[in-house]
Formats: C-alpha cells, structure tokens, sequence
C-alpha cells in the first residue's frame, strides 16, 4: 500500500500543523500518537516539523519556506519518509513529492499499513484491501512519474492518460470483486451471529489501546492476541462467558482512533455489526492516557456514526494500576498524591463516576478490582436476560438465595 518507491531508510520526520480548529496543544497530541502509530508500523521518528497557519496550504500543505526546511533536514540526515498527520489530496501528494523526493505518507496512509500487517483472518484482509483500493483509486497518477517529462504533439498523445485509465478501471474492478467477496462475508457472518441463538451479547469497544484484548483474556480465560502497540486486534473475537448462572457471548473489537479514516469505517462494517447488534457495550477506557477524555469523545463520535449512541453501555476506567497524578500545590508547598492515596471509594467520588451511565475502575492486567466488574456485568445481563426470558426470573432468586 505505501508508496513502492524504496525508503531509504526506516527514520521519519512527522509533520503538522497549528490552525484555528486545532491549536498547539491539540497539535502536540495528534503527534504524539502519530509517532506511535510510526513505531507500530516499524518505523523511526526522528523529528517534528509543526508549522502555524490558518489553514492547511491546498498545494503543498506547508508553506513554501518550512517545506524547504523540511527538505534541507531530509538531506543532510539521509531520512526516508515524511508522513503528515492529516490526510493528503492526491495534488497535496504530487507537489510535496517534487520538492522532498522521499515517501510520502498521510495518517491515512499510515494506519491503512498497519491495518495491512495485523490482519490475519480472510475477512480482515479483504476489508483492509477494500480500503486500500479505495484509498489509492484518486491517487494513482503518482505512480506514474515516468510519463511526466513527455510532451504533446504528432506521435505524443494518449500513452500517459491511457496506462492510468487502464490502472484505474483495473482498481474500480478490483473493489467491485472486493465489494462482492465483503457481501459474501457478512451474510456468513450474519448466519454466525444468528446461530448464536438469543444468548446476551456484550461488545468491548474502546480506543486503541486500552486494554480490550488483555480484558477478554481474563474474564473469558482465552488467549487472545494482545500488545501495547496500535490496533493490535483487527478481527473480531467471540467467547463464551459464564458469570454465577448466566451465559453469554463478549465480542472483542477493533479500536477506534481520532481521525479514523472514512474508508476503514467503510470496509469494516461486517465488524461493527457486531457492535451494532450487541445488547450491551463495555467502554474500556485507559484511564492512565492523560488524554483519555478526547479519546471518550472520539468513540462516541464513532458510536454515534454507526448509530449505537443510544445502546447501554457500561464505562470501564482501565490501567488505574498506571494513572499518574498530577502535582498539587498547596500554600506554596508541592506534594504529589500517589495512586496510593487514591481508594476505589475516592475513585468514585470523582467526575468519572458521575456519568449517566455505570462507572467501573479496574486494571485488567493486575487484575484489580474484577471481583466488582464481575457483579457489575452480572447484573447488567441479568436484567437484559430477564427481559429476554421472563420465566426464568425465579432461578436467579433461587441462586441468588443460596
């Protein structure tokens, strides 16, 4: 998917911007998580370059002066990839590429590479090329660089137009067949979920890495694939869970990051339908990102996108194991307060606990507090499965007696 004009090396420069819509600390941010999106993607960054403008140059992005510092860093330190945290058009690509001559990609880019390397199963790779296809069908004429230097005239004309016309009807081809191979998918795995019967189904949803695998590891006793790199999960995982009397199936899924390029939604709705056709959402929340409201928004910005902003949903404060407080200044003396001074009970009584839906504060990986969580979910389900199955009411009271 990236560019197939060799790197020169794995190191790479990030580049951003400071705008009206995003000021310096959102800049800083977004640049933070690029550089980790870099390092999950096997990459190295080596600098920032972070201009202040009103708005993105419709050319070349940056302006003409801070693109030939770029270019003179490049140089003079043999790098091999700028990538640029907001998404390029396919002009923004060709006129960056004159002056830089290096790889160039956009978030976008990026996280559709990852996407590439972490899929494993037919599905997810289908959706990945789908949306690989669907990212590259403007942009082609990059990959025709060759054709730049010839001329109109007797003899001249067609052969450029004709290789990318050619190039692009092969793609527009390709996502029909990927489109159809995706129909085929979701019918199958339609019929999964209906065989699944009318057992409760609950959804980890959540940013990137927040702790959903490590979660479904320990309350379904699985194995599934979990690192702390970016959208280590791409395919969806279901396991059977029992807590006291009642089964039920947790659905694993992929994380949703800011900026989540429209193409992956897109090609990726065979697995937010699980989402979607879940009785109960757990938000895992990585309570020790120190961004994590932002990241509360962007999954309910996606939640509200696939139209599951209205689904009960449980808010899971994970990692409280690895939440750093800050400094606090008390009559010109400076104490910090450790996680040690902090109870569940003094959890509680914060602003996170004071949300419509139910708060939880767990660490999955140290397995605090699950004692909890565990009856939190089981009453939860409970009252999902009641509803479902009116007779069985009087079991619970007879377990629930003993």
């Amino acid at each position: 998917m990236i560019d197939p004009k060799e790197a020169i090396s794995e190191k790479a420069v990030l580049i951003g911007v400071i705008t009206q819509q995003q000021d310096e600390t959102q800049s800083d941010e977004y640049l933070d998580e690029l550089e980790f999106l870099t390092s999950t993607a096997g990459g190295v960054a080596v600098k920032r370059f972070v201009q202040k403008m009103e708005k993105p140059n419709p050319k070349t992005f940056l302006g003409v002066g801070k693109l030939d510092e770029v270019r003179g860093y490049i140089e003079s330190n043999g790098i091999g990839t700028a990538i640029f945290d907001d998404e390029l058009s396919p002009a923004q690509i060709r006129n960056i590429e004159k002056v830089l001559d290096c790889k160039i990609l956009d978030r976008t880019n990026l996280i559709l590479d990852i996407f590439a390397q972490r899929a494993q199963s037919s599905s997810a790779r289908t959706q990945v090329e789908l949306a690989q296809c669907q990212y590259l069908l403007p942009r082609l004429t990059r990959l025709w660089t060759h054709l730049d230097k010839q001329k109109g005239g007797i003899g001249m004309r067609g052969p450029g137009e004709t290789e990318i016309e050619t190039d692009r009807r092969i793609i527009r081809d390709k996502i029909d067949v990927l489109k159809k191979k995706l129909l085929t998918i979701d019918k199958q795995m339609a019929v999964q979920r209906k065989n699944r019967g009318k057992m409760v189904r609950i959804a980890l949803v959540g940013y990137t890495n927040v702790g959903k695998s490590t979660l479904m590891n320990v309350i379904s006793k699985s194995d599934v694939f979990a690192e702390n790199k970016l959208f280590a999960t791409l395919d969806t995982t279901v396991r059977k869970v029992v807590i006291k009397n009642i089964p039920f199936l947790m659905t694993d899924t992929v994380g949703f990051i800011r900026k989540l390029p429209t193409q992956l939604v897109e090609s990726f709705k065979s697995t937010l339908d699980e989402v979607r056709e879940a009785d109960l959402l757990l938000h895992v929340i990585d309570i020790s990102h120190p961004n994590f409201e932002d990241h509360i928004a962007s999954v309910n910005s996606v939640l509200q996108d696939i139209k599951c902003a209205d689904k009960p949903t449980l808010m899971v404060f994970n990692k409280i194991d690895a939440f750093v407080h800050e400094t606090i200044k008390e009559d010109d003396l400076v104490t910090e307060k450790t996680k040690e001074h902090y109870t569940l009970q003094d959890w509680k009584k914060t602003w996170m606990n004071d949300k419509e839906q139910t708060s939880i504060f767990i660490s999955a990986l140290n397995k605090e507090n699950l004692e909890d969580f565990k009856e939190v979910v089981y009453e939860a389900v409970k009252t999902i499965h009641i509803q479902r199955f009116p007779y069985n009411d009087f079991l619970y009271n007879e377990y629930e007696g003993e």
